[in-house]
């Protein structure tokens, strides 16, 4: 795994693009609510990190949208996360879960990634180091900032198309 990890580091070094994510410093993050990424539902397929993507979101029911990404290598899944997007305090936040191709998580078992809400727009969702971006009914474009201890952060573009 930390080799898989390396080699996403270094292709995320490769493939950097315009800032386009923001940082939620001390700030508190705006009032948001479900309806206003509801636009992020949808099958999305893509590719990115040397193989097929794939992005699921369900539209809001129950205070949240569920998503799920699968990471395909040379016909083989790499890797899975389960996220999820939940109104909090009158805003939004984004928690993500990482998995080995055979479940075995990434984080500890209570741990998860959250992203705070950091700005909201009619077509673009900020999250602390990750924006969701739709160009059009069909093109959705998602900015992630990666962190590797001892390095510069870097920016990476994972671009999706709806399927239909």
């Amino acid at each position: 795994m930390k080799n898989y990890l390396a080699f996403l580091c270094l292709f995320v070094s490769l493939t950097i693009t315009s800032q386009n994510t923001l940082k939620l410093n001390d700030e508190k993050s705006p009032k948001a609510t479900l309806n206003d990424v509801s636009w992020i539902s949808g099958y999305w397929v893509g590719e990115a990190l040397g193989g097929v993507t794939e992005e699921v979101w369900t539209s809001p029911l129950g205070d949240s949208m569920m998503g799920s990404f699968k990471l395909v290598n040379d016909g083989k899944v790499s890797f899975y996360e389960l996220c999820t997007i939940s109104e909090e305090n009158e805003s939004l936040i984004l928690r993500i879960k990482h998995f080995n191709n055979d479940l075995k998580g990434w984080e500890e078992k209570d741990n998860t990634i959250d992203f705070k809400l950091v700005k909201i727009k009619k077509d673009k969702a900020y999250f602390n180091d990750l924006t969701f971006e739709r160009i059009n009914e069909n093109s959705l474009n998602i900015y992630v900032v990666f962190k590797e201890e001892g390095k510069d952060e870097t920016e990476m573009k994972f671009s999706y198309t709806l399927k239909k």
